[in-house]
Order: structure tokens, then sequence, then C-alpha cells
């Protein structure tokens, strides 16, 4: 990945990119990818819009690194639903015991989900930069798995999840 040759960037994320709790997230699913994968990408993007604006790249960084820090891997549709509303308080949970965070690290964490999680608005433009990021990286890396074939399950989960936030929007 490109962002890995980016030395400030390294720096920025080294302890948490040495974390074995934090490496764990290689054996998880996320988006068709692992959800390491999708954390690196979501902070680097992020990272480097930030910089752009001008606004503070080293949290969003770290913030945007952590913000889906969590280790359940679920397979039934429910569960999954029912993550998307509960997987930014257990990031924000685990990170905040390895990592010693600031409040706009933390708000990055648990307001990233919004406005699916519509309780934690955020507080920041660096938590809203993040935000916005991860759905956007979302979208290109569910565009990464719809060139392959779907099985039933997937569209299935899929028509779920697009009507139950239109619902919510």
């Amino acid at each position: 990945m490109k962002f890995l040759e980016n030395d400030e960037f390294n720096m920025l994320t080294y302890d948490i990119m040495q974390n074995e709790e934090f490496l764990k997230l290689n054996g998880y699913v996320h988006h068709g990818l692992t959800r390491m994968d999708h954390s690196l990408r979501v902070a680097y993007y992020s990272y480097r819009t930030a910089k752009v604006l001008k606004l503070n790249y080293k949290e969003v960084a770290v913030g945007a690194l952590l913000h889906d820090f969590f280790h359940e891997d679920y397979e039934e549709i429910p569960m999954r639903i029912y993550s998307m509303f509960t997987h930014a308080k257990k990031s924000l949970k685990n990170s905040s015991e390895l990592f010693e965070l600031s409040d706009m690290e933390k708000d990055i964490i648990e307001a990233h989900m919004f406005p699916i999680s519509f309780y934690k608005p955020p507080k920041y433009l660096e938590s809203w930069l993040v935000s916005i990021v991860d759905k956007m990286c979302a979208v290109y890396e569910f565009s990464l798995q719809s060139r392959k074939v779907l099985t039933r399950k997937h569209a299935c989960e899929a028509v779920l999840t697009i009507s139950l936030i239109s619902q919510l929007i």
C-alpha cells in the first residue's frame, strides 16, 4: 500500500502499529478486506485530507486508525446490523485501555458512525472528516467486492443494510 511509504504517517501511527492487540485486526474481514486494511486506508486518507485543510492531522491519523479497533466478527445479518450501532463504543473502550488519547481522538473514534449512531454527533471538524472518509472508503471497498460474484447472502445483507440506513437518515 502506497501510504506505508509515508514516513510522517508511519511515525504518527508507529506505537499503534506495533501493538499486538491492534495487529489482531488482520484476522477480521471488514468490507471485504481485513479490518486492518480498512483502518489504515481511512487513517491515511483522513490524515492527508486534514493536512490539506490545515486541521489537526496528527490526532486525525491516530483517531482514524483506531476507529474500528474491535475484535468481533459476526456472520448473522442481525448481529452485523447491531454492530453498526455498538462498535464505535467498543473501539473507544479498547483504544482507551491501551493508548493515551486526547479528547479529539476519542471523539473521532466514538462519532465515526454518525449519522447511523445518531446519539453521538461529531464535536470537531476532524471528527466529521474521519466520519466522511470512513464512508467513502467503505463505498470504495464495497465496490471492489461488487466486481466479484455476490452470493445471495451478501445481496440480502446489502439490501437490509441500505434499507436500515435509509430509514435512519
